[in-house]
């Protein structure tokens, strides 16, 4: 659900907007993005399930990725940094890296915030890149 004030602000109810899955075991809820007004970033929940991690890739602009719920491990630079509920990164444009869950029975979540509505994700093993919107117009989870 989404409910736009006289101001123009909006308040976003995540368990009652659209699920996108990403395949193997991800799957995206959108929030703030271009359709609710925004011209200059994006935000969303990227839900795992156990045991699951999302392949190397890297973005044409800055991201901050805060864990939600869960145990996580970010890989990048080379190297493996456990997380906890709030831990937050900042990652520059163009850096390889990935998020696992390391938990065999339970979820994991992140809140992602890109600095572009524009923003890309390029996967590190085949090079390809796409639109992070592009995983927003997939098959509803």
């Amino acid at each position: 659900m989404t409910i736009k004030t006289p101001s123009g602000a909006v308040l976003l109810i995540p368990d009652q907007l659209p699920n996108y899955d990403r395949g193997g075991g991800a799957s995206t809820t959108p929030l703030v993005g271009k359709s609710i007004g925004s011209d200059s970033f994006i935000t969303g929940y990227t839900s795992f399930a156990p045991g699951v991690e999302i392949p190397f890739h890297s973005h044409n602009c800055q991201e901050s990725v805060v864990l939600v719920e869960g145990d996580a491990m970010l890989d990048i630079d080379g190297l493996e940094y456990r997380l906890k509920p709030l831990d937050t990164t900042f990652i520059p444009p163009n850096v390889p890296h990935r998020f696992r869950n390391l938990s065999k029975t339970e979820p994991m979540k992140i809140l992602w915030i890109y600095a572009t509505i524009d923003a890309t994700r390029t996967l590190v093993g085949s090079g390809e890149t796409r639109p992070v919107s592009a995983e927003h117009q997939s098959t509803k989870a």
